[in-house]
Formats: C-alpha cells, sequence, structure tokens
C-alpha cells in the first residue's frame, strides 16, 4: 500500500500588496505580519489538511504580483488544480486585475480548475470599501465560479476557504506530480520550516 498523501496544487495569483501571502502564511504558519517583503518570482509552501476520511497535502504556489512578473505565471498554473484569485476590496483596480487572471485561466489553464476569486481585507473600516460583496458575488456567479471574503489580520475564513476548494476537487484528480521543475529562484514553507534555493536550477517536486 503506497504511503503517498494525494497532492493539491495551488496557485494563489492577484495583485501585489493585495494580501496573497497573507493568506498563505496565515493558513500554514497561523502568523501575521502587517509589513512584508514582496514576494520574488514566488514561493512554495506546503501543508497537510485532513478531510473527512483522508489527508491531502497543499502544494500552494505564492506567485509575485509586480507586472514584470507576470510572464512567469503560466509556469505556476500549469496543471494546477485549484487557483485563488485575490483583490483587495479597498482598491477596485486590484479587483480588475483579478478578473483579468480569472480570465487568463479560463483561456490557459486547465479546463477543470477551481477558481476561487478572494476578496481580502474585510478588516478594513467599511468606508473604504470599493468593492461590494453584491458585486464581486455577481460576477462569480455568471463565471460559474466561488467567491469568497477573507481576513488574514483576523484569519476570517482562511480556513474555510482552503476547505472549499479542497471540497471541490474530485477524488479522482487526488495524485502526486512529481515531474514538474521550475527554474527560478524561489521559497520553499513547510510548517514553521523554510528552505531558500539561491541557484537558478531549484526543483520543484509538486
Amino acid at each position: 500500500m503506497s504511503n503517498h498523501i494525494p497532492s493539491i496544487k495551488l496557485v494563489v495569483l492577484g495583485e501585489s500588496s493585495v494580501g496573497k501571502s497573507s493568506i498563505v502564511t496565515r493558513y500554514v504558519e497561523n502568523t501575521f505580519m502587517n509589513k512584508r517583503d514582496p514576494t520574488i518570482g514566488a514561493e512554495l509552501s506546503t501543508k497537510i489538511y485532513s478531510i473527512e476520511t483522508h489527508d491531502i497535502k497543499f502544494v500552494i504556489w505564492d506567485t509575485a504580483g509586480q507586472e514584470r512578473f507576470h510572464a512567469l505565471a503560466p509556469m505556476y498554473y500549469r496543471n494546477a488544480l485549484a487557483a485563488m484569485v485575490v483583490f483587495d476590496v479597498t482598491n477596485y483596480n486590484t479587483y480588475e486585475k483579478a478578473k483579468e487572471w480569472i480570465i487568463e485561466l479560463k483561456n490557459q489553464a486547465s479546463s477543470d480548475i477551481v477558481i476561487v476569486l478572494t476578496g481580502n481585507k474585510i478588516d478594513l473600516q467599511e468606508y473604504l470599501r470599493e468593492v461590494s460583496r453584491e458585486e464581486a458575488e455577481s460576477y462569480a456567479k455568471a463565471l460559474n465560479i466561488l467567491y469568497m471574503e477573507t481576513s488574514a489580520k483576523l484569519s476570517t475564513n482562511i480556513h474555510h476557504i482552503f476547505t472549499e476548494i479542497a471540497k471541490r476537487i474530485p477524488t479522482s484528480y487526488l495524485q502526486l506530480n512529481n515531474n514538474e521543475t521550475i527554474r527560478i529562484p524561489l521559497t520553499v514553507k513547510d510548517g514553521n520550516i523554510k528552505k531558500r534555493y539561491k541557484n537558478n536550477n531549484a526543483r520543484c517536486n509538486c
């Protein structure tokens, strides 16, 4: 009997400073930093999650939001089973960019990919909000994708969003993918363990 735990490759996309890394770090390590350095290229995190009768491993690619890294994105969402597209509810421009990411995923990623549009920073005061829940929900419903709102700072819906993603992945798709190589520097985080690869031949078994 194999001891392998089936994995879900999840890519996190969105503009810089919308809180992508904060969502991932809150989920994987249950920590939050008010200020953090921008992601360079991408960071890879993993977390074991128990669902019903079995365990799964989330393999999470947290991608850089800067425009200069956009061309690298297809390397990360290739063969992904799920994508979390994040925007800041207090910044309408990030919502428009999130919609562009969703269109790109619809056109270029797997036709079976589970897409979750994620409105982050709901802990900020309501008068700062530029994207209403109703507008985002309506957009997501029209595309038959999931919409959820989160606060990485307060941990609101952080675990719930990953649970909903796991529930939407067909069991038949849960399999290990050990053949992908990403030839750029990356940071690997597993719980509280970090390993930084400084060469350009870092190999990712995800």
